[in-house]
């Protein structure tokens, strides 16, 4: 438990599952007093960490949206203006691949589905949580980057790549704006991590084979971002400001 979060609001979005999943449950166990949980199709999963949530003794809610697209962010930030003022800490954690696809095989369609929901969300969302943050002088934004943005990542993710390295960067911009006024913002990057993200868009073979290259000799897991993620929400964590913290197994050396 940590006192500093004692009372707290988090908001995690894209938490049903995997590292979202796993930072809300470890921010309600690290002494939040309220954990928004954001989620677009998966109500079973939503449903289950609530459930988690409540059991920790916090209190919890729910808002649905779609973060592929500017309705869905709009909407998003709606039922947060709405239904969930005065957001403490929030976790940019909703993001995906959405498909494997070459440079020659990308539509319009896929690229603005992509950096929606990977960067654009974060920038907005960042836009709607801010000021409530810089009235009370106190708040941690927290986003999601990837190792794909450090190495322009594995085959047809190039601009999932692309999405997370403007992720990184926009988290430098944002804090050295936000900063002065109470708010630190930072970013974690995840190596390969054994979860759901990856049954979808990655083979056997492929997993195999970063866990032979991976110094640590494994895949990561969520419980171990998500534990990277409460402290760069805690005191600890106090002077850092910008960063984005590499969680790989060594991954990023080789």
């Amino acid at each position: 438990m940590l006192a500093e979060l004692s009372g707290k609001t988090a908001l995690v979005t894209g938490a049903s599952r995997g590292i979202g999943a796993a930072t809300a449950l470890a921010l309600a166990k690290a002494g939040c007093g309220r954990v928004v949980v954001h989620y677009h199709s998966y109500q079973e999963g939503a449903e289950a960490v609530m459930a988690e949530i409540r059991e920790a003794g916090v209190e919890t809610a729910a808002l649905q949206a779609n973060l592929g697209n500017p309705e869905g962010i709009r909407q998003l930030r709606e039922k947060i203006n709405e239904e969930a003022e005065n957001i403490d800490i929030l976790i940019n954690n909703a993001g995906s691949l959405v498909k494997r696809a070459s440079l020659l095989e990308f539509s319009d369609e896929l690229f603005d589905e992509v950096m929606d929901l990977n960067f654009r969300s974060a920038w907005f969302l960042s836009q709607e949580c801010a000021p409530a943050m810089v009235r009370n002088g106190w708040g941690v934004i927290v986003n999601l980057s990837s190792i794909a943005a450090r190495n322009g990542g594995g085959p047809g993710a190039t601009m999932y790549a692309a999405s997370k390295a403007a992720v990184s960067c926009i988290t430098k911009g944002m804090a050295k704006e936000l900063a002065p006024r109470g708010v630190r913002v930072n970013a974690v990057s995840p190596g390969t991590v054994d979860n759901h993200f990856h049954e979808l868009f990655s083979t056997d073979e492929m997993l195999e084979g970063m866990r032979k290259s991976t110094p640590a000799g494994r895949l990561g897991n969520d419980e171990e971002v998500a534990d990277v993620i409460v402290f760069l929400c805690s005191d600890a964590a106090r002077f850092i400001y910008g960063q984005t913290i590499e969680i790989n197994g060594g991954m990023y050396m080789v």
